[in-house]
């Protein structure tokens, strides 16, 4: 797991008032991280979106490796490894996005969002959805920033951790008092009250400890062996920036929203300056959701396997309503889809 965690538990009542329909002008698509793989998330869009097999076949002529056989049947300890559940979610991700596109097409409607953006990885996702980036390149740099970051475990170990409910002053001060042992710093800024922090190991261990006797309702040291979004990525960094300058990007037809600032980014070298920094840089979720929400998407649609960042922006942005399509109730597999469901095109 790389950053996503799921955010507490909390009553997930929907905002007042009628659900908004998907228009052309008010809902944004959101794309995971790693941290949402899990044994067979292929074959849920599959059922939903046959068509989506292509996807998965071109996925292993491009790795030159059976993506679709781990997807579906593991083992569970190769499908976490951080050089198959990129890919792989990057995969899931976009054939939950084409059978949306053709669940639209099917209707008589465009896929047409106000923005879009992705959560740390994800971003690549959110890039190639606004035709920025073809499929291939975009599943190369994924799978090359995966091989990047595996490699920075054993170049420059450290761990992060997931500390909920703390007040951010108090957090930032906890940080700022283990930091006197190493590199320690806010990896991202996920939902009031979530925050994920990562750097060397000594450090961890002591905010940990003393994010514990603060009283944080959750620690949770994260299934993770390097320091992401920290200065320990330093090196690794430098060697995907290399790898991203090298791809022939288009400005989006659609702004994303950078993981970084939080702002609208418009142009080809916007997005690649993204991506080239945004290994030692902080995910600044919550700054991305209200900036999304201010653009006037009142409706935040998750495109990937599970739903943890529908969870989060609830948490951000209590007015607005989600709809994540791999939701075994309320997604894409809803048999009456698209003549019937809430926040879905008549």
């Amino acid at each position: 797991m790389e950053t996503l965690t799921q955010p507490e538990e909390v009553a997930d009542e929907p905002p007042s008032g009628e659900h908004p329909a998907l228009t052309d002008d008010e809902y944004a698509l959101l794309f995971p991280g790693q941290g949402s793989q899990s044994i067979g998330m292929a074959g849920k869009v599959l059922r939903v979106y046959p068509n989506a097999e292509q996807w998965f076949t071109r996925a292993n002529e491009v790795l030159e490796y059976d993506l679709l056989h781990l997807m579906e049947h593991g083992p569970s300890d190769q499908l976490n490894q951080t050089t198959h559940s990129q890919p792989a979610i990057f995969v899931a991700s976009v054939a939950w996005l084409e059978a949306l596109r053709d669940k639209w097409d099917q209707a008589g409607r465009t896929l047409a969002p106000k923005v879009v953006s992705g959560h740390s990885m994800g971003q690549i996702t959110a890039m190639l959805a606004a035709r920025a980036i073809d499929f291939d390149d975009a599943l190369r740099l994924v799978a090359r920033r995966a091989e990047i970051m595996h490699a920075a475990d054993s170049l420059r170990p450290g761990g992060m951790a997931s500390i909920i409910g703390l007040r951010d002053r108090v957090l930032r001060r906890l940080v700022g008092e283990a930091a006197s042992e190493g590199t320690l710093v806010v990896a991202n800024d996920n939902c009031p009250g979530q925050t994920v922090v990562s750097g060397d190991e000594a450090p961890l261990r002591k905010i940990m400890r003393l994010a514990d006797e603060q009283g944080a309702r959750r620690v949770v040291r994260l299934p993770i062996s390097i320091a992401s979004h920290s200065p320990l990525m330093t090196e690794a960094q430098a060697h995907f920036a290399e790898a991203v300058h090298a791809i022939q990007w288009k400005d989006p037809v659609v702004p994303v929203v950078s993981n970084i600032s939080g702002g609208l980014m418009h142009t080809r070298d916007q997005l690649a300056n993204e991506l080239a920094e945004a290994l030692t840089a902080p995910v600044q979720w919550q700054q991305a959701v209200k900036t999304m929400a201010a653009q006037g998407s009142t409706l935040f649609v998750e495109a990937g396997p599970g739903d943890v960042l529908s969870k989060l922006v609830r948490r951000i942005s209590r007015t607005s309503w989600t709809f994540p399509l791999s939701d075994e109730d309320h997604g894409l597999s809803q048999r009456d889809y698209p003549d019937k469901s809430d926040g879905i095109p008549k």
